[in-house]
């Protein structure tokens, strides 16, 4: 006997109708069956994605509810993407006033899932995809048209520490000292993010939205794509939100990756791509600009939105930020900051697993 299938809840009965309404005759038209509808993930945005099987395949169908999203950047992208020739889902249908999409279903085997449960000769080869299909992304997306991932979007997303992490999880207030070395810090990191190379930047380039597919990877979560720095999207696979890897390997597949990404000209007559120290160097910087900004998301997650598990993982981002700022000079204010609420992660630098 199969396991019952999850409810689907519907918070807008209006909503749920023309939902039905679109599907049905897409149903008819690829072969589905209506009443095989069932979640197959959300994530930390409004949107929904659900399977329909069908006696040959399966497709995924994405509720975006406008007008807290907007679909045409992920159409948009999608197609960016296959230009680059990776392997994101196909748009077969869509309802952009809605917010409803048909995709192709690229499977149910996530990359996070397979490094999490893998030897580590298959996490290896795993990482090495998915270092190769970026540096592909990177040379060969379109960034034209993408917005900048400039100054002030820097300097927004890092705000979103102080405001949501320092005062509303821990409720703590700085003092006129702390809020200048935490500007100092700010500066420097938003500096080295502006000073790079730039190229199409995915966003979210990170085990949870890479897919055990073939061609390896599949490529998901995609909408947020903008134009920025080179070391952004490796600074994200290499340090996750949800599982840590030992610096030597980190080190290893970054190595890798700048090898590829200078075969093909991505760094221009940048410093880095001369020298792997600066290029690791930069890279770090970026991935602290990353963790900042997601431990401000992540307690955000909890306060604003009601999704508190994402706050389970703010130790390891702790630990990130304080194994980062014990190494340079120019972040050093940024341990002082960090303390009172990270603790003894400060001291070692610990990357939790």
């Amino acid at each position: 006997m199969s396991a019952p299938r999850t409810p689907i809840h519907w918070p807008d009965p209006a909503r749920e109708a023309a939902f039905h309404d679109w599907l049905r005759p897409l149903c008819t038209t690829h072969g589905l069956e209506a009443a095989s509808l069932a979640p197959a993930s959300a994530d930390a945005s409004f949107r929904r994605y659900f399977r329909l099987h069908g006696a040959t395949r399966s497709l995924i169908v994405m509720d975006a509810p406008p007008p807290q999203e907007d679909v045409r950047p992920f159409i948009e992208v999608a197609q960016r993407l296959h230009g680059a020739g990776l392997n994101a889902p196909r748009v077969l249908a869509a309802d952009v006033a809605q917010g409803f999409l048909l995709l192709d279903d690229l499977g149910c085997e996530l990359y996070l899932h397979a490094l999490q449960t893998g030897a580590p000769a298959r996490a290896d080869a795993l990482m090495r995809d998915a270092i190769g299909a970026l540096v592909q992304w990177q040379a060969r997306g379109r960034s034209d048209g993408l917005a900048p991932y400039d100054e002030s979007l820097l300097r927004r997303e890092m705000e979103l520490f102080p405001q949501w992490c320092v005062a509303r999880e821990y409720g703590l207030t700085w003092t006129a000292q702390q809020q200048a070395a935490w500007a100092q810090v700010s500066a420097t990191l938003v500096a080295s993010a502006l000073a790079q190379p730039t190229v199409a930047v995915h966003r979210d380039w990170m085990p949870r939205n890479l897919m055990v597919t073939e061609p390896n990877p599949g490529v998901l979560d995609f909408q947020d794509a903008v134009c920025g720095p080179v070391t952004y999207d490796i600074a994200s696979l290499l340090r996750d939100a949800f599982i840590s890897w030992d610096e030597e390997r980190e080190i290893d597949w970054a190595a890798r990756w700048w090898q590829q990404a200078r075969s093909r000209g991505l760094f221009g007559d940048h410093p880095m791509g001369a020298d792997f120290g600066e290029c690791w160097r930069a890279l770090e910087w970026m991935g602290l600009q990353r963790h900042l900004k997601v431990l401000g998301i992540f307690c955000r997650l909890k306060h604003r939105d009601g999704k508190p598990h994402y706050s389970t993982d703010l130790p390891r981002f702790f630990g990130y930020v304080a194994r980062v700022a014990v190494r340079y000079r120019e972040l050093k204010p940024l341990i002082g900051l960090i303390e009172p609420m990270a603790g003894p992660l400060t001291a070692t630098g610990y990357t939790l697993r």
